[in-house]
């Protein structure tokens, strides 16, 4: 192996390892200070970019998991009055999600934590850091 392979190597493994410890936080920081979790966290962030509601299958899409953990996570959030399922009305095996309005006030609380928790994590890095890493990362997910 290369040097440069070893060196690409070893910052895969700091990537994965800031990644995780930056989740690890947020996943904390939701639990004590919302009641939360990660994924209902990211089910109702989905749901609040898109207003006008998803379908199941886009929603597990979007979030990059299975119908059935999308699944899951959206009984408990209606359950919980936060999401309200729709039946289609051109097609019967189509349900939309969307949020409530007691959802749409327990996201943006929710939020506004998330994004200065995150700002936190991330308070070592100055702008220019953030353009030169921001720029890295595009070339990246290019390739």
């Amino acid at each position: 192996m290369s040097d440069l392979a070893k060196r690409r190597l070893k910052l895969w493994i700091r990537l994965l390892g800031v990644t995780r410890g930056a989740e690890n936080s947020l996943r904390e920081y939701l639990r004590l200070n919302h009641a939360t979790t990660l994924p209902r966290f990211d089910v109702l962030a989905a749901l609040y970019r898109r207003r006008e509601g998803v379908t199941m299958s886009e929603l597990s899409r979007l979030l990059l998991v299975s119908n059935g953990n999308a699944t899951a996570v959206v009984d408990r959030l209606e359950a919980d009055g936060l999401v309200r399922r729709m039946p289609s009305e051109t097609d019967r095996r189509t349900v939309f999600v969307s949020l409530t309005e007691a959802g749409l006030a327990a996201f943006e609380a929710q939020a506004r934590g998330h994004e200065a928790e995150v700002d936190r994590l991330f308070a070592g890095l100055t702008a220019d850091d953030i353009d030169h890493l921001t720029e890295i990362l595009k070339r990246m997910g290019k390739s």
